[in-house]
């Protein structure tokens, strides 16, 4: 459990990409044998697209795998790189920050106001959670990155 636990943001992906992959098979399925579309499968994929890309963005924080343009910092010395790319997840952590808190406030508009997704007629809060849920992630990603950074800087000032 502690280990489920301990990924939690990469199991949440995996199981936002079976069950996306599953609806898609089943629409598929149904569009080639009872030349009928299943309309909700659409929009469950939709707001399970959201969250698999805000959960991909925080795993790539957390494992340092963004990409970047990396013509400036090649010319930088190996501590003046790392500042810059600890300012750059800074940034990133700011940027899920300021999206968490506005989602915040968009998840409570939808429930005050009651608004319901088209298909299901479900509540659109469920969906607006995926975003809380993505960027409360992607704010702990982008801040452990920032962290691990500002170790390794520590530790090479330490041994010179």
């Amino acid at each position: 459990m502690k280990k489920f636990l301990g990924r939690i943001d990469e199991n949440l992906a995996i199981i936002a990409m079976i069950i996306m992959l599953a609806l898609a098979f089943v629409n598929v399925i149904s569009r080639y044998f009872l030349h009928a579309s299943i309309s909700f499968t659409e929009e469950i994929t939709s707001a399970l697209l959201v969250l698999l890309s805000m959960l991909g963005t925080a795993l790539a924080a957390k494992k340092h795998a963004h990409l970047g343009l990396t013509i400036l910092t090649d010319l930088m010395k190996p501590k003046t790189k790392a500042v810059f790319v600890a300012l750059g997840n800074g940034m990133g952590c700011v940027f899920s920050i300021v999206l968490f808190v506005t989602g915040i406030g968009m998840v409570r508009n939808q429930y005050n106001l009651k608004q319901v997704s088209v298909a299901l007629q479900w509540p659109e809060w469920i969906y607006g959670t995926f975003l809380l849920v993505g960027s409360f992630f992607m704010t702990i990603c982008f801040a452990q990155a920032v962290l691990d950074i500002l170790k390794t800087i520590k530790e090479e000032g330490k041994n010179k």
